[in-house]
């Protein structure tokens, strides 16, 4: 399996993904979280310049943050510094939406915004609507400000079927935060193939899969739950609790999924954090500090169950064993989002996967 790496934007973030490419690694992601993290056209505008080779993606962008063209003269400006290196990560927004306190776009507007995306960044004409208002547009002027003519990688973010149908329909790959569960991507799979129309849109697409985790190889004789372990893999059980805590009221159907154990951690975080899962404000108290570090007095919060389904942690040959799970059951890159130290990290992921 292919091995690739997701940060947040951050000055020196080129550093890393020159370090990545040292280490033979695929692909560098960059978030797009615009109230939490830097942007990651800027962040990758460095790392097309500071490499060479390595695939670089937006991991993810939607509709509900960016119009069709601003998003497509990104992509396109990106492609011209790195021809043919880019990877554009599409979704509803679920997470980035939800920082701002709002929700995510729909199914339809996320098939409508990749398809327009698609036409856009392969030098074609597409519908705009805003509002009533109708048009067709393309870019203008291509050459030296924009790459159109190499082809650009998208995937559809898609923890259930009705994204995976947008997958299918407009010939892309997939990526999903936290899935593990091979049956579950047998599902994805499945839902996008179903969707897929008899003649692709695009014969040359690409329609590989990727996953986002967490790694933690084990010393031996380590502890499997320790500090260690939880600080590696904290940012995303905490990324999961804040969207339990947040939804609780909006969604009550994903915390009662959740064991008893789950529910009593987002009771606390709510409680931690001095909010409410109906506060109009509560986006301001539980999205700081999103996919960073964990503080160790929320060690506590870092359950085993949650650890264990989100993150790749165990020994070496145990955490092969569930790649090759993963890869029969059709992911093609696994994607590591350091925290701790992510040099040591990626160099970790490389060794164990290229």
């Amino acid at each position: 399996m292919r091995a690739g790496i997701v940060v947040s934007a951050h000055p020196g973030v080129e550093d890393l993904a020159v370090r990545a490419e040292e280490l033979g690694l695929h692909s560098f992601w960059v978030n797009d979280t615009p109230m939490v993290h830097g942007d990651p056209f800027v962040a990758l505008s460095l790392c097309a310049k500071a490499t060479s080779r390595i695939r670089l993606g937006i991991g993810v962008t939607s509709p509900a943050l960016r119009s069709a063209p601003a998003a497509a003269s990104g992509l396109a400006s990106l492609n011209a510094l790195a021809p043919g290196r880019i990877i554009c990560g599409v979704g509803t927004g679920n997470t980035a939406r939800r920082t701002l306190g709002m929700r995510p776009t729909t199914a339809a507007g996320l098939d409508n915004f990749t398809a327009a995306l698609q036409d856009l960044c392969a030098g074609r004409s597409t519908e705009y609507r805003e509002g009533d208002r109708v048009s067709d547009i393309r870019f203008l002027h291509t050459g030296a400000y924009v790459n159109t003519t190499d082809p650009i990688e998208f995937v559809v973010a898609a923890l259930g079927p009705q994204a995976a149908a947008v997958a299918g329909r407009r010939g892309t790959g997939l990526i999903s935060f936290g899935l593990l569960d091979p049956t579950a991507w047998h599902a994805l799979q499945d839902a996008r193939r179903h969707a897929a129309p008899d003649t692709p849109r695009d014969p040359d697409s690409h329609t590989d899969s990727y996953v986002v985790t967490s790694l933690h190889i084990l010393d031996e004789d380590e502890d499997p739950h320790g500090d260690a372990a939880r600080d590696a893999t904290g940012h995303l059980v905490l990324s999961l609790l804040a969207f339990a805590a947040d939804t609780a009221a909006e969604k009550p159907a994903f915390a009662e999924q959740l064991g008893p154990e789950e529910r009593e951690a987002v009771r606390r975080l709510l409680d931690r954090r001095d909010t409410t899962a109906t506060a109009p404000d509560r986006h301001t108290k539980l999205y700081p500090n999103y996919l960073g570090r964990i503080a160790p007095q929320d060690r506590d919060l870092v359950l085993p169950s949650l650890m264990n389904t989100l993150a790749l942690v165990g020994t070496r040959d145990d955490v092969l064993a569930r790649i090759a799970t993963l890869e029969q059951a059709g992911v093609d890159e696994l994607l590591i989002q350091p925290v701790i130290d992510p040099p040591t990290e990626m160099a970790q992921l490389a060794k164990l996967l290229t």
